[in-house]
């Protein structure tokens, strides 16, 4: 049971995810890396967000980012580490998202009364949140919460995103789908990524992406042209609901009034990221 509106958690995390994730797609923490001696742009997003669990291999961060094929993380670590320290690699995404917020955003905005009840309202909700089976949560909650609000909140949103993502990859497992026919259902749910993205950033060919779609409709979940069928959207609906209920504890924590009051503010904010160009017009499309 739950004390709060319908979906209420879903529609939170939906509006303050993209705060944290805006930083990759920016080029402020490419800078960052370049200065530091990471010359390869395609180390970043990696080295980002592994550097929490510390100098870790490419077999820790395939399995807990899931949907990245093996061959392109181990492309870049452990390598990485021999260049930049984990320590390094962090304080440098902290620089980055402030002069992306900063930027985007501008002061006063960064620095407004709102910003700070955003931090607080955020923070207090991961107060509820899980370390147990939440590998890349787990690794984020031990870092030190930033003093300044924006940074605070960021990194608040930063801990809320893991926490649910570690969540969605334990109904995925359980649905029986593989990265990357999670992935194609995602897609064809209109939601996720377009696939010029995931076959970009991801490391998998056409060739493998069309194989998990012809996978798709021996389970009856895609239809031949691509689209969702009723057993896929229901699978979809399934998977969603059920990283609801896992993700629950922080917005039940936070109660009813403070996760609309989260909510609104997050709107506020991540529709100033958005149309200040934070996200690529092409990131999200259909097949």
């Amino acid at each position: 049971m739950t004390s709060l509106p319908e979906r209420a958690g879903r529609r939170c995390h939906a509006v303050v995810n993209p705060f944290h994730s805006t930083v990759y797609f920016q080029p402020d923490y490419g800078r960052e890396l370049e200065r530091l001696g990471v010359e390869d742009r395609g180390a970043d997003y990696f080295v980002s967000r592994a550097a929490a669990f510390g100098r870790v291999g490419a077999g820790t961060v395939t399995a807990t980012f899931f949907n990245f094929k093996h061959d392109l993380v181990a492309r870049y670590l452990p390598a990485a580490w021999d260049v930049i320290s984990p320590e390094d690699a962090l304080a440098a995404r902290l620089r980055a998202a402030d002069s992306v917020l900063r930027r985007l955003l501008g002061d006063d905005a960064v620095s407004s009364k709102e910003m700070a009840e955003a931090a607080e309202l955020a923070q207090r909700a991961t107060e509820a949140c899980s370390r147990a089976a939440r590998p890349l949560y787990a690794a984020h909650a031990d870092l030190p919460v930033p003093d300044a609000p924006h940074l605070a909140y960021w990194h608040a949103a930063t801990l809320l995103r893991e926490h649910r993502g570690d969540g969605h990859l334990m109904t995925i497992l359980g649905a029986g789908l593989d990265p990357m026919e999670a992935l194609a259902s995602h897609t064809a749910s209109g939601k996720g990524m377009s696939p010029q993205w995931i076959l970009r950033s991801r490391g998998w060919s056409a060739k493998e992406w069309a194989a998990a779609q012809e996978r798709l409709r021996e389970r009856g979940l895609l239809t031949a042209d691509g689209e969702l069928t009723p057993a896929g959207t229901e699978l979809r609906k399934a998977l969603e609901d059920e990283t609801d209920r896992l993700d629950r504890a922080p917005y039940e924590h936070l109660g009813a009034a403070g996760v609309a009051r989260l909510t609104e503010l997050a709107e506020s904010f991540t529709g100033a990221v958005i149309a200040a160009g934070g996200f690529p017009a092409d990131l999200i499309g259909k097949r």
